[in-house]
């Protein structure tokens, strides 16, 4: 995409979406900028993400991108700004550069220099990952609603609680995923916006110093809160990781009553199976029903006294 000034006809902002080699170098020749490849720009290093040459600012970041560009749901986005010009190198579309080609095709008023492109494209970005935090932000609130208000499955449900804390456990390591993927992106326009508001006050761009600022304000602020959702991603996975306990430990806990109740009735069928002579029971008219009401008693008991302690 090229975006031309009305009056000079002069390139002011190339924007490559996963380019080939033949138009990166078409870029490099009608720019006259040397461009980074998807290898530079994957690196994670400060040095190799933010480097200045002659006048000309190459930086890079990871954004969320709208595709699964990566494993890890970030792909990388470069930038080279010179005075003139601004070119863009990105392998996954993103919301917020079309936005910011609309508003500019909707404006009367065309942007005049690279770095005016830059920082609304800074400012887009900044809103939509803003806009991403707040998601994250009810749908954690919703699960934690969802996780402390619920009401308690008993009986015969009780055996698909296991399915429900399943799900709510990795819906929780979605939202850190998301929250994690997040504060990586706005690391990264942290980073970029401070280095480009230190090298371009030569400029003559005095007018964007104040924006500059302000974004780095909002990017610390999104920082600041994305932590907060850490934390309470952590609170949430700790809660559910100790009900998965406390189900756990009820199965236990009713296999040790089972366990423990038929412990009395083999204890007395197996005195009653013993193979001795001389058992007055064995004599009586009644002894057979007397042995089952022992078996039957000796279970019930045990039963009893777990009932009366609270057990179940």
């Amino acid at each position: 995409m090229l975006l031309k000034l009305p009056a000079g006809g002069d390139t002011l902002w190339i924007d490559l979406l996963n380019p080939t080699e033949a138009e990166r170098l078409e870029a490099e020749t009608l720019t006259g900028l040397t461009l980074p490849t998807l290898a530079n720009l994957s690196e994670i290093e400060s040095s190799s993400r933010l480097r200045t040459r002659d006048g000309v600012l190459t930086m890079s970041t990871p954004m969320i991108s709208l595709a699964d560009a990566s494993p890890r749901g970030l792909s990388p986005i470069g930038f080279v700004l010179s005075p003139d010009t601004l070119v863009t190198i990105r392998f996954s579309p993103l919301k917020a550069f079309d936005a910011v080609v609309a508003d500019f095709h909707a404006s009367p008023e065309a942007p005049t220099c690279g770095l005016e492109v830059f920082v609304r494209l800074c400012d887009e970005m900044v809103d939509r990952m803003a806009d991403a935090l707040e998601v994250i932000a009810a749908s954690l609130n919703d699960l934690s609603a969802t996780v402390f208000n619920g009401e308690d499955i008993k009986g015969r449900a009780a055996k698909h609680a296991n399915s429900r804390l399943r799900d709510q456990l990795k819906l929780v390591g979605q939202m850190g995923d998301r929250a994690s993927n997040t504060r990586d992106a706005l690391l990264g326009v942290g980073r970029i916006l401070a280095f480009v508001g230190d090298l371009t006050k030569d400029w003559n761009e005095a007018r964007f110093e104040p924006r500059i600022a302000s974004l780095k304000q909002d990017v610390t602020s999104l920082n600041d809160y994305e932590v907060h959702l850490s934390d309470k991603v952590q609170f949430l996975l700790d809660a559910l990781v100790g009900m998965i306990g406390i189900a756990q430990n009820d199965i236990f806990k009713i296999l040790t009553i089972v366990s423990i109740v038929g412990i009395p009735p083999t204890l007395m069928a197996s005195i009653y199976g013993m193979n001795f002579k001389i058992m007055p029971e064995l004599s009586w008219t009644l002894g057979y029903p007397y042995g089952l009401a022992v078996i039957v008693v000796s279970a019930i008991i045990p039963v009893a006294w777990f009932k009366y302690r609270g057990w179940f």
